[in-house]
This record gives structure tokens, C-alpha cells and sequence, in this order.
């Protein structure tokens, strides 16, 4: 494995599902995956943490931007915090391939969500 192949901090595989860590930042301008917090990856969101919208659109964002289905998305860890762990079910590869693309650069274009 080189290096540009290893593993991020904040992905872990299981099978043929992903643990993905991630550090929310609700209340944003936009709607944006991108970056690094610590050892998470950095994703932005409008909705406010308020009786768990924001957690219902961590889940339509990682949806819509990695093309999964809702039941694949399972918040596994840090229902009421910013700090999150999320366990993607039956993973496909383009999805461990998007989310180290995601981290790469603090500037990731953000998602334009028309259904809002």
C-alpha cells in the first residue's frame, strides 16, 4: 500500500462497511464537505441543530454527494454533539474513494441543494 493509498484517520473499514468520523459545523452558509477537523472530516451545514435537523441533513448530503441510499447511513456514535461516527453499510468503492477526496482540500466545492 502507498501512501497515497492509505487509509485516512477518519475511515475505517469493516467488512464491506466504512466508519466514517466526522466533525459537524451546523448553522453554515452552506452545505459543504471538506477538510480536516482534528482526526474527522470537516462537513458544514445550514440546518441548525435543532430537534436533529441537523443529523437528518448529514445523512440527505452524504446521500445525495456519495449516491446512497438513506438506510445505508447509520449514525453510530454522537447523536446531540458535534463530533460524529457514521457507519456507511455495503459501501461501494467510489465511496472510500470520494471521502479521501473530500479531505484533501479545505476548500471543496460546496453542494447547491435545490430541495431546500
Amino acid at each position: 500500500m502507498t501512501s497515497s493509498e492509505t487509509r485516512p484517520p477518519y475511515l475505517r473499514a469493516d467488512g464491506d462497511d466504512l466508519y466514517v468520523r466526522v466533525h459537524v459545523q451546523p448553522g453554515a452558509k452552506t452545505d459543504a464537505i471538506g477538510g480536516c477537523h482534528g482526526d474527522a472530516l470537516k462537513i458544514r451545514l445550514r440546518a441548525r441543530p435543532v430537534d436533529g435537523a441537523a443529523n437528518t441533513a448529514l445523512s440527505a448530503l452524504l446521500c445525495a454527494t456519495l449516491r446512497l441510499k438513506r438506510q445505508q447511513i447509520t449514525l453510530v456514535q454522537g447523536e446531540s454533539a458535534r463530533d460524529k461516527v457514521l457507519r456507511i453499510s455495503a459501501a461501494p468503492i467510489h465511496v472510500q474513494t470520494q471521502l479521501r477526496k473530500y479531505a484533501e482540500s479545505a476548500h471543496s466545492p460546496a453542494l447547491d441543494r435545490e430541495d431546500r
